[in-house]
């Protein structure tokens, strides 16, 4: 018995119900490639980060409207694969500019003058931190840790990571990234 004097089987019986009233998604290019996913990875233990991160380098986000779809496939609550993306800093539920740059902010970075390259990013993208440019090109966000400490300040962009930025290597960085996608 459940401490709501419940038995385990009979919530899952419920549980399972009402994930079967849930509807589908409708068929669209997005809920394409997350069936194309959840076919691929969702039969694997723990699949759910897999696929995630499957969806994500192929949508280049986890679209808000296939949460549920991802949830039925999985057997899992529409709250529990939304608390997994909103949980992981790496997935994002909005697209992201065609160049992408994710500023670290940890402390090492802090102590080697991340605040003044920020700064410097932000003059020199045109785009807010957490933010896309208005004209959809670019994202600049927020990061705690990139994972090369001794190489500070730290930078990711398009995926690539950056060690030892500064103004001077981010521009050069950001024309090279800027002339790869025609931005």
């Amino acid at each position: 018995m459940s401490k709501t004097g419940i038995s385990s089987p009979f919530i899952q019986s419920v549980d399972n119900k009402i994930r079967k009233m849930i509807p589908l998604t409708p068929e669209t290019p997005n809920s394409r490639a997350v069936s194309a996913s959840l076919v691929k990875l969702g039969n694997m233990p723990g699949a759910l980060l897999p696929v995630l991160h499957d969806i994500q380098d192929t949508l280049g986000y986890i679209p808000p409207e296939c949460v549920d779809q991802i949830g039925q496939a999985l057997n899992l609550s529409r709250a529990e694969v939304h608390g997994v993306i909103t949980f992981y800093p790496h997935f994002h539920t909005t697209p992201k500019g065609a160049v992408h740059i994710e500023v670290c902010r940890a402390e090492s970075c802090q102590a080697m003058g991340s605040a003044q390259l920020e700064a410097h990013i932000r003059q020199a993208t045109g785009c807010d931190m957490n933010s896309t440019r208005a004209d959809g090109q670019v994202s600049v966000d927020a990061v705690y840790c990139l994972g090369l400490c001794a190489q500070s300040p730290n930078i990711m962009i398009n995926g690539e990571p950056c060690a030892h930025v500064t103004p001077q290597v981010f521009d050069e960085l950001y024309r090279e990234h800027t002339e790869a996608v025609s931005v």
